[in-house]
């Protein structure tokens, strides 16, 4: 019985809700990029939560990353942003991507025309 019972906890946990991004805005700034993004995920504390996001060309390569350093269940979705992101010359749209602390990287990513 206690082996089902752990086994039914950590399927809970592979079976949450990955970090939902719902909202990108970009705006150059110079030679630079800055990024505001909104997450949705149902965090619950220092056990789990949203912890960054980056922006990634579109072969994968990271270009920037924002570091989440805390949870945010009382505020939902959340904005956030990274400035100084620089894109090379000729790139016209990246990825952003979000991660969660216990899942890491989600599968999704939203793509960002840059104008």
């Amino acid at each position: 019985m206690r082996y089902l019972i752990l086994s039914l906890l950590m399927t809970g946990s592979a079976l949450a809700d990955p970090p939902t991004i719902e909202n990108v805005s970009a705006d150059r700034d110079g030679d630079t990029w800055s990024f505001d993004v909104a997450i949705r995920h149902p965090d619950t504390g220092w056990d789990h939560y949203a912890d960054g996001w980056r922006i990634l060309d579109m072969q994968g390569n990271e270009l920037g990353i924002r570091v989440l350093h805390h949870p945010h269940e009382n505020e939902q979705p959340f904005t956030r942003s990274l400035g100084g992101v620089v894109i090379p010359d000729g790139v016209s749209q990246v990825q952003v991507q979000a991660r969660c602390n216990v899942d890491g990287w989600g599968d999704e990513t939203v793509l960002v025309a840059l104008n």
